[in-house]
Protein backbone atom coordinates (compact mmCIF):
# COMPACT_ATOMS: atom_id res chain seq x y z
CA UNK A 1 0.00 0.00 0.00
CA UNK A 2 1.34 3.44 -0.95
CA UNK A 3 2.30 5.68 1.97
CA UNK A 4 2.93 8.82 -0.10
CA UNK A 5 -0.21 10.49 1.27
CA UNK A 6 0.75 9.97 4.92
CA UNK A 7 2.03 12.69 7.24
CA UNK A 8 5.33 12.36 9.07
CA UNK A 9 3.55 11.42 12.31
CA UNK A 10 1.53 8.75 10.53
CA UNK A 11 4.68 7.27 9.02
CA UNK A 12 6.38 7.20 12.43
CA UNK A 13 3.41 5.39 13.97
CA UNK A 14 3.53 2.75 11.26
CA UNK A 15 7.22 2.26 11.97
CA UNK A 16 6.37 1.77 15.65
CA UNK A 17 3.72 -0.76 14.65
CA UNK A 18 6.31 -2.74 12.69
CA UNK A 19 8.72 -2.66 15.66
CA UNK A 20 6.00 -3.93 18.01
CA UNK A 21 5.37 -6.84 15.67
CA UNK A 22 9.11 -7.61 15.58
CA UNK A 23 9.06 -7.75 19.38
CA UNK A 24 6.21 -10.26 19.21
CA UNK A 25 3.62 -7.83 20.60
CA UNK A 26 0.19 -8.02 18.99
CA UNK A 27 -1.02 -4.48 18.26
CA UNK A 28 -4.65 -5.55 17.82
CA UNK A 29 -5.21 -8.55 20.11
CA UNK A 30 -8.48 -10.43 19.74
CA UNK A 31 -8.67 -11.81 23.29
CA UNK A 32 -11.25 -10.50 25.79
CA UNK A 33 -9.87 -7.92 28.21
CA UNK A 34 -11.43 -8.36 31.70
CA UNK A 35 -12.40 -4.77 32.62
CA UNK A 36 -13.72 -4.54 36.19
CA UNK A 37 -14.12 -0.80 36.75
CA UNK A 38 -14.50 2.53 34.94
CA UNK A 39 -12.91 5.87 35.79
CA UNK A 40 -15.89 7.62 37.39
CA UNK A 41 -16.79 4.48 39.35
CA UNK A 42 -13.24 4.26 40.75
CA UNK A 43 -13.32 7.87 41.90
CA UNK A 44 -16.74 7.38 43.48
CA UNK A 45 -15.75 4.23 45.35
CA UNK A 46 -12.47 5.71 46.57
CA UNK A 47 -14.16 8.90 47.75
CA UNK A 48 -16.64 6.82 49.75
CA UNK A 49 -13.95 4.71 51.48
CA UNK A 50 -10.19 4.99 50.86
CA UNK A 51 -9.19 2.78 53.77
CA UNK A 52 -9.68 -0.52 51.95
CA UNK A 53 -7.50 -1.48 48.97
CA UNK A 54 -9.28 -1.59 45.60
CA UNK A 55 -7.79 -3.70 42.83
CA UNK A 56 -8.95 -2.64 39.40
CA UNK A 57 -8.69 -3.60 35.76
CA UNK A 58 -9.45 -0.66 33.45
CA UNK A 59 -9.08 0.05 29.77
CA UNK A 60 -9.19 3.16 27.62
CA UNK A 61 -7.33 5.59 25.43
CA UNK A 62 -3.96 7.09 26.37
CA UNK A 63 -4.49 10.85 26.40
CA UNK A 64 -1.33 12.35 27.92
CA UNK A 65 1.97 11.32 29.53
CA UNK A 66 4.32 13.08 31.98
CA UNK A 67 7.74 11.48 31.62
CA UNK A 68 9.74 11.24 34.87
CA UNK A 69 12.41 8.80 33.71
CA UNK A 70 11.85 5.50 35.48
CA UNK A 71 8.28 6.47 36.37
CA UNK A 72 5.47 8.23 34.48
CA UNK A 73 2.10 9.67 35.19
CA UNK A 74 -0.39 9.28 32.35
CA UNK A 75 -4.08 9.94 31.76
CA UNK A 76 -6.40 7.19 30.59
CA UNK A 77 -9.80 8.09 29.09
CA UNK A 78 -12.64 5.55 29.11
CA UNK A 79 -16.40 5.70 28.51
CA UNK A 80 -17.00 7.52 31.83
CA UNK A 81 -14.20 10.08 31.73
CA UNK A 82 -10.51 10.34 32.60
CA UNK A 83 -8.32 9.01 35.40
CA UNK A 84 -4.67 9.47 36.22
CA UNK A 85 -2.40 6.43 36.33
CA UNK A 86 1.11 5.94 37.71
CA UNK A 87 3.52 3.53 36.05
CA UNK A 88 6.95 2.61 37.39
CA UNK A 89 9.72 0.69 35.61
CA UNK A 90 10.48 -1.72 38.47
CA UNK A 91 6.81 -2.64 38.82
CA UNK A 92 6.44 -3.42 35.14
CA UNK A 93 9.88 -5.01 34.71
CA UNK A 94 11.02 -6.51 38.05
CA UNK A 95 13.64 -8.67 36.30
CA UNK A 96 16.77 -7.53 34.44
CA UNK A 97 15.02 -7.16 31.08
CA UNK A 98 13.54 -3.63 30.96
CA UNK A 99 12.37 -3.81 27.35
CA UNK A 100 8.67 -3.67 28.18
CA UNK A 101 9.11 -0.34 29.96
CA UNK A 102 12.06 1.33 28.23
CA UNK A 103 11.16 0.32 24.68
CA UNK A 104 7.50 -0.62 24.50
CA UNK A 105 6.10 1.87 27.00
CA UNK A 106 8.45 4.84 26.56
CA UNK A 107 9.16 4.62 22.83
CA UNK A 108 6.40 2.72 21.08
CA UNK A 109 3.24 3.94 22.84
CA UNK A 110 1.47 7.03 21.45
CA UNK A 111 -1.29 9.38 22.49
CA UNK A 112 -4.51 7.79 21.26
CA UNK A 113 -3.46 4.16 21.78
CA UNK A 114 -5.91 1.92 23.64
CA UNK A 115 -4.32 0.18 26.60
CA UNK A 116 -5.46 -2.05 29.43
CA UNK A 117 -4.23 -1.51 32.97
CA UNK A 118 -4.21 -3.75 36.05
CA UNK A 119 -3.37 -2.17 39.37
CA UNK A 120 -4.72 -0.67 42.57
CA UNK A 121 -6.20 2.67 43.59
CA UNK A 122 -4.28 5.23 45.64
CA UNK A 123 -4.16 8.97 46.33
CA UNK A 124 -1.18 11.04 45.16
CA UNK A 125 0.58 13.64 47.30
CA UNK A 126 -1.47 16.30 45.52
CA UNK A 127 -4.70 14.52 46.51
CA UNK A 128 -5.64 13.06 43.12
CA UNK A 129 -7.28 9.65 42.92
CA UNK A 130 -5.05 7.52 40.68
CA UNK A 131 -4.31 3.95 39.65
CA UNK A 132 -0.90 2.42 40.44
CA UNK A 133 -0.14 0.25 37.41
CA UNK A 134 1.17 -3.28 37.96
CA UNK A 135 0.56 -4.50 34.38
CA UNK A 136 -0.32 -2.86 31.08
CA UNK A 137 -1.42 -4.30 27.75
CA UNK A 138 -1.61 -2.69 24.32
CA UNK A 139 -5.17 -3.22 23.05
CA UNK A 140 -5.16 -1.16 19.85
CA UNK A 141 -2.46 0.91 18.15
CA UNK A 142 -3.63 4.31 16.85
CA UNK A 143 -2.05 5.03 13.47
CA UNK A 144 -3.46 8.53 13.12
CA UNK A 145 -2.69 11.22 15.74
CA UNK A 146 -5.52 12.96 17.54
CA UNK A 147 -5.88 16.74 17.10
CA UNK A 148 -3.29 18.69 19.08
CA UNK A 149 -4.13 18.97 22.76
CA UNK A 150 -2.95 22.20 24.38
CA UNK A 151 -1.74 22.31 27.97
CA UNK A 152 -1.09 25.26 30.23
CA UNK A 153 -0.01 25.25 33.88
CA UNK A 154 -1.01 21.65 34.35
CA UNK A 155 -4.49 22.11 32.89
CA UNK A 156 -5.65 20.66 29.61
CA UNK A 157 -7.38 22.79 27.02
CA UNK A 158 -8.50 20.20 24.51
CA UNK A 159 -11.63 21.57 22.88
CA UNK A 160 -11.50 21.47 19.09
CA UNK A 161 -13.93 23.97 17.60
CA UNK A 162 -13.50 23.61 13.83
CA UNK A 163 -17.00 22.48 12.69
CA UNK A 164 -15.69 20.90 9.48
CA UNK A 165 -13.50 18.57 11.55
CA UNK A 166 -16.05 18.03 14.34
CA UNK A 167 -19.00 17.02 12.16
CA UNK A 168 -17.05 15.08 9.56
CA UNK A 169 -14.88 13.19 12.05
CA UNK A 170 -17.32 12.82 14.94
CA UNK A 171 -15.39 9.81 16.22
CA UNK A 172 -12.37 12.04 16.89
CA UNK A 173 -14.55 14.92 18.11
CA UNK A 174 -15.99 12.64 20.80
CA UNK A 175 -12.48 11.77 21.98
CA UNK A 176 -11.05 15.28 22.30
CA UNK A 177 -14.20 17.22 23.24
CA UNK A 178 -15.61 15.63 26.42
CA UNK A 179 -18.75 17.79 26.40
CA UNK A 180 -19.89 16.33 23.08
CA UNK A 181 -20.59 12.94 24.62
CA UNK A 182 -22.72 14.59 27.32
CA UNK A 183 -24.94 16.13 24.62
CA UNK A 184 -25.71 12.73 23.16
CA UNK A 185 -26.23 11.14 26.57
CA UNK A 186 -28.82 13.86 27.23
CA UNK A 187 -30.43 13.12 23.87
CA UNK A 188 -30.94 9.50 24.92
CA UNK A 189 -32.29 10.61 28.30
CA UNK A 190 -34.73 12.91 26.49
CA UNK A 191 -35.98 10.13 24.20
CA UNK A 192 -36.30 7.73 27.14
CA UNK A 193 -38.33 10.34 29.06
CA UNK A 194 -40.72 10.75 26.11
CA UNK A 195 -41.13 6.99 25.82
CA UNK A 196 -41.83 6.73 29.55
CA UNK A 197 -44.44 9.50 29.34
CA UNK A 198 -46.25 7.81 26.45
CA UNK A 199 -45.95 4.24 27.71
CA UNK A 200 -47.32 5.16 31.14
CA UNK A 201 -50.41 6.56 29.42
CA UNK A 202 -51.08 3.40 27.44
CA UNK A 203 -49.52 4.33 24.09
CA UNK A 204 -48.10 1.54 21.92
CA UNK A 205 -44.78 2.01 20.11
CA UNK A 206 -44.91 0.73 16.51
CA UNK A 207 -42.83 0.62 13.30
CA UNK A 208 -43.98 1.70 9.86
CA UNK A 209 -42.28 1.53 6.43
CA UNK A 210 -39.32 3.76 5.59
CA UNK A 211 -39.42 2.79 1.91
CA UNK A 212 -42.76 3.83 0.44
CA UNK A 213 -44.48 3.69 -2.94
CA UNK A 214 -46.13 7.06 -2.21
CA UNK A 215 -44.42 9.71 -0.04
CA UNK A 216 -47.34 10.94 2.03
CA UNK A 217 -48.10 12.75 5.27
CA UNK A 218 -46.29 16.03 4.61
CA UNK A 219 -45.62 18.71 2.02
CA UNK A 220 -41.98 18.04 1.16
CA UNK A 221 -39.70 16.97 -1.69
CA UNK A 222 -38.80 13.26 -1.36
CA UNK A 223 -35.71 11.23 -2.15
CA UNK A 224 -36.46 8.87 -5.03
CA UNK A 225 -34.96 5.43 -5.61
CA UNK A 226 -35.84 2.36 -7.71
CA UNK A 227 -36.95 -1.11 -6.67
CA UNK A 228 -35.33 -3.49 -9.14
CA UNK A 229 -37.44 -6.58 -8.49
CA UNK A 230 -40.73 -4.68 -8.83
CA UNK A 231 -39.34 -2.31 -11.47
CA UNK A 232 -40.96 0.72 -9.87
CA UNK A 233 -39.95 4.00 -8.26
CA UNK A 234 -39.85 4.11 -4.47
CA UNK A 235 -39.50 6.99 -2.03
CA UNK A 236 -37.78 7.43 1.32
CA UNK A 237 -40.49 8.46 3.74
CA UNK A 238 -41.05 12.14 4.39
CA UNK A 239 -43.49 11.36 7.24
CA UNK A 240 -45.12 8.36 8.88
CA UNK A 241 -48.49 10.02 9.49
CA UNK A 242 -50.65 8.12 7.01
CA UNK A 243 -49.42 4.71 8.17
CA UNK A 244 -50.03 5.52 11.83
CA UNK A 245 -53.57 6.66 11.01
CA UNK A 246 -54.12 3.36 9.19
CA UNK A 247 -53.42 1.71 12.56
CA UNK A 248 -56.08 3.88 14.21
CA UNK A 249 -58.47 2.63 11.52
CA UNK A 250 -57.37 -0.90 12.44
CA UNK A 251 -58.46 -0.51 16.06
CA UNK A 252 -55.51 0.84 18.06
CA UNK A 253 -56.39 3.78 20.31
CA UNK A 254 -52.95 5.33 20.77
CA UNK A 255 -49.84 4.60 18.68
CA UNK A 256 -46.48 6.33 18.42
CA UNK A 257 -43.24 6.00 16.48
CA UNK A 258 -39.80 7.57 16.54
CA UNK A 259 -39.46 7.90 12.80
CA UNK A 260 -36.33 8.49 10.73
CA UNK A 261 -37.52 10.73 7.88
CA UNK A 262 -35.83 12.02 4.73
CA UNK A 263 -36.53 15.21 2.78
CA UNK A 264 -34.60 16.21 -0.32
CA UNK A 265 -34.28 19.82 0.69
CA UNK A 266 -31.73 22.35 1.89
CA UNK A 267 -29.40 22.20 4.89
CA UNK A 268 -28.94 24.89 7.51
CA UNK A 269 -28.66 25.25 11.28
CA UNK A 270 -32.12 23.74 11.85
CA UNK A 271 -32.49 21.41 8.85
CA UNK A 272 -30.78 18.15 7.94
CA UNK A 273 -32.02 15.97 5.04
CA UNK A 274 -32.20 13.00 7.43
CA UNK A 275 -33.92 13.70 10.74
CA UNK A 276 -35.98 12.16 13.54
CA UNK A 277 -39.66 12.81 14.18
CA UNK A 278 -41.84 11.53 16.99
CA UNK A 279 -45.44 11.14 15.84
CA UNK A 280 -48.37 9.86 17.87
CA UNK A 281 -52.08 9.50 17.15
CA UNK A 282 -54.87 9.12 19.70
CA UNK A 283 -58.45 8.07 19.00
CA UNK A 284 -61.39 10.06 20.40
CA UNK A 285 -59.26 13.16 21.08
CA UNK A 286 -58.95 16.60 19.45
CA UNK A 287 -56.35 19.33 19.11
CA UNK A 288 -57.41 21.03 22.35
CA UNK A 289 -56.62 17.83 24.26
CA UNK A 290 -53.39 17.55 22.29
CA UNK A 291 -52.25 21.04 23.35
CA UNK A 292 -52.68 20.13 27.02
CA UNK A 293 -50.88 16.81 26.51
CA UNK A 294 -48.05 18.54 24.64
CA UNK A 295 -47.52 20.95 27.54
CA UNK A 296 -47.38 18.05 29.98
CA UNK A 297 -45.00 16.04 27.79
CA UNK A 298 -42.56 18.92 27.22
CA UNK A 299 -42.52 19.94 30.88
CA UNK A 300 -41.92 16.34 32.01
CA UNK A 301 -39.21 15.80 29.37
CA UNK A 302 -37.35 18.97 30.32
CA UNK A 303 -37.36 17.92 33.98
CA UNK A 304 -36.16 14.40 33.18
CA UNK A 305 -33.37 15.67 30.91
CA UNK A 306 -32.10 18.68 32.90
CA UNK A 307 -33.79 18.44 36.32
CA UNK A 308 -35.29 21.83 35.50
CA UNK A 309 -37.98 23.36 33.28
CA UNK A 310 -35.64 26.26 32.48
CA UNK A 311 -33.04 26.11 29.69
CA UNK A 312 -30.64 28.68 28.25
CA UNK A 313 -29.94 28.83 24.53
CA UNK A 314 -28.40 31.67 22.53
CA UNK A 315 -28.30 33.73 25.76
CA UNK A 316 -32.08 33.40 26.11
CA UNK A 317 -33.85 31.84 29.08
CA UNK A 318 -36.70 29.59 27.97
CA UNK A 319 -39.27 28.05 30.31
CA UNK A 320 -41.00 24.75 29.57
CA UNK A 321 -43.30 25.24 32.54
CA UNK A 322 -46.94 24.91 31.45
CA UNK A 323 -49.25 26.53 30.40
CA UNK A 324 -48.07 28.08 27.11
CA UNK A 325 -49.32 31.13 25.22
CA UNK A 326 -51.84 30.56 22.39
CA UNK A 327 -52.43 32.80 19.32
CA UNK A 328 -54.12 32.11 15.99
CA UNK A 329 -52.16 32.10 12.71
CA UNK A 330 -54.03 35.12 11.28
CA UNK A 331 -53.70 37.09 14.53
CA UNK A 332 -49.95 36.38 14.61
CA UNK A 333 -49.58 37.67 11.03
CA UNK A 334 -51.65 40.77 11.79
CA UNK A 335 -49.66 41.46 14.96
CA UNK A 336 -46.26 41.28 13.26
CA UNK A 337 -47.02 42.65 9.77
CA UNK A 338 -50.01 44.94 10.24
CA UNK A 339 -51.94 43.08 7.52
CA UNK A 340 -55.20 41.27 8.17
CA UNK A 341 -55.20 38.59 5.46
CA UNK A 342 -58.02 36.50 6.94
CA UNK A 343 -60.53 37.45 4.21
CA UNK A 344 -58.12 37.75 1.27
CA UNK A 345 -57.98 35.49 -1.78
CA UNK A 346 -54.76 34.22 -3.38
CA UNK A 347 -54.13 37.37 -5.42
CA UNK A 348 -54.69 39.62 -2.41
CA UNK A 349 -52.15 37.63 -0.42
CA UNK A 350 -49.69 37.87 -3.33
CA UNK A 351 -50.00 41.64 -3.12
CA UNK A 352 -49.26 41.50 0.62
CA UNK A 353 -46.17 39.39 -0.12
CA UNK A 354 -45.04 42.03 -2.62
CA UNK A 355 -45.50 44.81 -0.06
CA UNK A 356 -43.54 42.79 2.52
CA UNK A 357 -40.76 41.99 0.02
CA UNK A 358 -41.47 38.26 0.28
CA UNK A 359 -40.87 36.07 -2.76
CA UNK A 360 -44.18 34.67 -4.06
CA UNK A 361 -43.53 31.95 -6.62
CA UNK A 362 -46.23 31.66 -9.30
CA UNK A 363 -46.39 27.91 -8.60
CA UNK A 364 -47.46 28.47 -5.01
CA UNK A 365 -51.06 28.41 -3.87
CA UNK A 366 -52.70 30.39 -1.08
CA UNK A 367 -51.53 28.05 1.69
CA UNK A 368 -47.87 28.21 0.69
CA UNK A 369 -48.00 32.02 0.43
CA UNK A 370 -49.43 32.32 3.95
CA UNK A 371 -46.77 29.94 5.19
CA UNK A 372 -44.06 32.14 3.65
CA UNK A 373 -45.44 35.27 5.32
CA UNK A 374 -45.60 33.61 8.71
CA UNK A 375 -42.13 32.05 8.37
CA UNK A 376 -40.49 35.27 7.21
CA UNK A 377 -42.21 37.87 9.39
CA UNK A 378 -43.61 36.13 12.46
CA UNK A 379 -42.00 32.85 13.50
CA UNK A 380 -38.75 34.29 14.87
CA UNK A 381 -40.64 36.49 17.37
CA UNK A 382 -41.92 33.52 19.40
CA UNK A 383 -39.14 32.65 21.85
CA UNK A 384 -41.11 31.18 24.75
CA UNK A 385 -43.22 28.09 23.94
CA UNK A 386 -46.23 29.32 21.98
CA UNK A 387 -49.12 27.50 20.28
CA UNK A 388 -49.93 28.97 16.86
CA UNK A 389 -53.50 27.80 16.26
CA UNK A 390 -56.33 27.69 13.72
CA UNK A 391 -54.58 27.54 10.35
CA UNK A 392 -56.20 28.33 6.97
CA UNK A 393 -57.63 25.20 5.35
CA UNK A 394 -55.36 25.66 2.31
CA UNK A 395 -52.30 25.02 4.49
CA UNK A 396 -53.55 21.77 5.99
CA UNK A 397 -54.80 19.06 3.59
CA UNK A 398 -54.95 16.38 6.30
CA UNK A 399 -56.74 18.41 8.98
CA UNK A 400 -60.37 18.55 10.10
CA UNK A 401 -62.16 21.83 9.42
CA UNK A 402 -62.67 24.07 12.44
CA UNK A 403 -65.95 23.34 14.19
CA UNK A 404 -66.84 27.04 14.59
CA UNK A 405 -64.52 29.13 12.35
CA UNK A 406 -65.20 28.83 8.60
CA UNK A 407 -62.12 28.62 6.37
CA UNK A 408 -59.90 27.40 9.18
CA UNK A 409 -58.80 24.00 10.45
CA UNK A 410 -58.16 22.64 13.94
CA UNK A 411 -54.38 22.68 13.81
CA UNK A 412 -51.56 24.05 15.91
CA UNK A 413 -47.81 24.32 15.75
CA UNK A 414 -45.71 24.95 18.82
CA UNK A 415 -42.93 27.48 18.26
CA UNK A 416 -39.96 27.71 20.66
CA UNK A 417 -36.94 29.95 20.20
CA UNK A 418 -38.30 31.05 16.84
CA UNK A 419 -38.61 27.57 15.33
CA UNK A 420 -41.39 25.02 14.88
CA UNK A 421 -40.98 22.10 17.30
CA UNK A 422 -44.27 20.27 16.76
CA UNK A 423 -47.27 20.23 14.42
CA UNK A 424 -50.66 18.79 15.40
CA UNK A 425 -54.23 18.40 14.14
CA UNK A 426 -57.67 17.25 14.81
CA UNK A 427 -57.30 14.67 12.04
CA UNK A 428 -59.52 14.75 8.96
CA UNK A 429 -61.47 11.49 8.95
CA UNK A 430 -64.05 12.24 6.24
CA UNK A 431 -62.87 10.15 3.24
CA UNK A 432 -64.82 12.21 0.68
CA UNK A 433 -63.41 15.52 1.90
CA UNK A 434 -59.94 13.98 2.18
CA UNK A 435 -60.12 12.94 -1.48
CA UNK A 436 -61.07 16.51 -2.45
CA UNK A 437 -58.15 17.91 -0.45
CA UNK A 438 -55.73 15.47 -2.14
CA UNK A 439 -57.11 16.51 -5.54
CA UNK A 440 -56.40 20.16 -4.72
CA UNK A 441 -52.84 19.14 -3.88
CA UNK A 442 -52.60 17.33 -7.23
CA UNK A 443 -53.54 20.57 -9.00
CA UNK A 444 -50.70 22.36 -7.18
CA UNK A 445 -48.33 19.62 -8.26
CA UNK A 446 -49.45 20.18 -11.87
CA UNK A 447 -48.58 23.86 -11.42
CA UNK A 448 -45.04 22.80 -10.51
CA UNK A 449 -45.15 22.75 -6.70
CA UNK A 450 -42.73 19.89 -5.96
CA UNK A 451 -43.69 19.92 -2.26
CA UNK A 452 -47.40 19.27 -2.89
CA UNK A 453 -48.83 15.99 -1.57
CA UNK A 454 -49.36 12.88 -3.67
CA UNK A 455 -52.80 11.24 -3.70
CA UNK A 456 -52.59 8.12 -1.55
CA UNK A 457 -55.47 5.97 -2.75
CA UNK A 458 -54.81 3.21 -0.25
CA UNK A 459 -55.06 5.70 2.60
CA UNK A 460 -58.37 6.92 1.18
CA UNK A 461 -59.56 3.31 1.09
CA UNK A 462 -58.56 2.93 4.75
CA UNK A 463 -60.57 6.03 5.70
CA UNK A 464 -63.58 4.60 3.88
CA UNK A 465 -63.60 1.74 6.41
CA UNK A 466 -64.04 4.44 9.07
CA UNK A 467 -61.56 6.22 11.35
CA UNK A 468 -62.77 7.51 14.74
CA UNK A 469 -62.25 11.14 15.76
CA UNK A 470 -58.48 11.34 16.21
CA UNK A 471 -55.79 13.83 17.16
CA UNK A 472 -52.20 13.49 16.00
CA UNK A 473 -48.91 15.30 16.46
CA UNK A 474 -45.39 15.26 15.09
CA UNK A 475 -42.41 16.48 17.18
CA UNK A 476 -39.03 17.43 15.71
CA UNK A 477 -36.83 15.32 17.98
CA UNK A 478 -33.59 16.93 16.81
CA UNK A 479 -34.90 20.47 17.34
CA UNK A 480 -36.24 19.58 20.77
CA UNK A 481 -32.84 18.13 21.64
CA UNK A 482 -31.20 21.37 20.52
CA UNK A 483 -33.35 23.27 22.99
CA UNK A 484 -32.80 20.92 25.92
CA UNK A 485 -29.03 20.79 25.41
CA UNK A 486 -28.58 24.49 24.64
CA UNK A 487 -27.29 23.93 21.10
CA UNK A 488 -28.00 26.39 18.29
CA UNK A 489 -27.14 24.05 15.39
CA UNK A 490 -28.84 20.77 14.48
CA UNK A 491 -25.41 19.39 13.53
CA UNK A 492 -24.47 19.49 17.22
CA UNK A 493 -27.18 16.99 18.17
CA UNK A 494 -26.67 14.53 15.28
CA UNK A 495 -23.81 12.09 15.57
CA UNK A 496 -23.23 12.14 11.81
CA UNK A 497 -24.90 15.13 10.10
CA UNK A 498 -25.04 15.34 6.31
CA UNK A 499 -21.86 16.88 4.86
CA UNK A 500 -20.74 17.89 1.41
CA UNK A 501 -18.28 15.41 -0.16
CA UNK A 502 -14.84 15.81 1.35
CA UNK A 503 -12.31 17.57 -0.84
CA UNK A 504 -9.44 15.36 -1.97
CA UNK A 505 -6.14 16.29 -3.54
Amino acid sequence: MSTAHLSEQELVRREKLAELLQLGIEAYPAALYPVTHHSAEIKRLWAADNTKPIDVVIAGRLMSVRDMGKANFFVLQDAEGKIQCYIKQDDICPAEDKTLYQTVWKKLMDIGDFIGVKGYVFTTKTGETSVHVKEFTLLSKALRPLPIVKEKEGETFDEVTDPEFRYRQRYADLVVNPGVKETFIKRTQMVNAIRKFLNERGALEVDTPVLQSIPGGAAARPFITHHNALDMPMYMRIANELYLKRLIVGGFDWVYEFSRNFRNEGMDRTHNPEFTILEFYVAYKDYEWMMETTEQLLEATAMATNASTEVTIDDKQISFKAPYKRISMYDAIKEHTGFDISAMDEEGIREVCKKLNIHADIKWGKGKLIDEIFGDKCEHHFIQPTFITDYPVEMSPLTKKHRSKPGLVERFEIIINGKEIANAYSELNDPIEQRERFEEQAKLMERGDDEAMFIDYDFLRALEYGMPPTSGIGFGVDRLCMLLTGKSSIQDVLFFPMMRPEKTD
